[in-house]
């Protein structure tokens, strides 16, 4: 069996944080998808074709990565997928706490998928797409956070 991992989120935008658990990943997985989760409760900076080109752009030479918007139950988007993998990110010991309870959840909606936790090295435990948000929103310099494709279509916007 190919061990596939969906590694959801907003990605508004993918930083170098997530980059630094999407490259450590992939040698744990056959197939890795990036899922870019739609949520109705947020305002997001970035469209979803915006977010979704970025990775694409990014990942363009590695066929060990795909990207998919989706809505709804994560989960489901692992069945549909085909993903028996969640994978998730840690930065803080805080985020373990929140992110266990959504595993938890998960496991109990479909126990075939396990989720999978990384840790972040520890320079990029501050680099979190809300606070880029901030940054960018307020007219600062957040670029250094984020990948060379996301930081020059930026620029280029500017």
């Amino acid at each position: 069996m190919q061990r596939i991992a969906l590694f959801p989120g907003t990605f508004d935008p993918i930083t170098i944080g997530h980059l630094d658990i999407i490259n450590r990943s992939l040698s744990l997985f056959d197939k890795l998808i990036i899922g870019i989760g739609r949520n109705a409760n947020k305002e997001p900076m970035f469209t979803e074709e915006q977010r979704l080109k970025w990775i694409r752009e990014i990942y363009k030479d590695n066929p060990q990565v795909n990207a998919v918007v989706y809505e709804g139950l994560t989960v489901r988007c692992c069945q549909q997928v085909g993903a028996n993998y969640i994978l998730r990110g840690i930065r803080y010991v805080n985020d373990f706490e929140y992110e266990k309870a959504i595993a938890d959840m998960n496991r109990s909606l479909d126990a075939e998928i396990e989720t999978v936790f990384l840790t972040c090295l520890p320079q990029y435990t501050s680099v979190a797409s809300t606070l880029v948000r901030d940054v960018l929103r307020n007219g600062g310099d957040a670029l250094q956070f984020l990948p060379d494709v996301v930081a020059n279509s930026i620029k280029l916007k500017a």
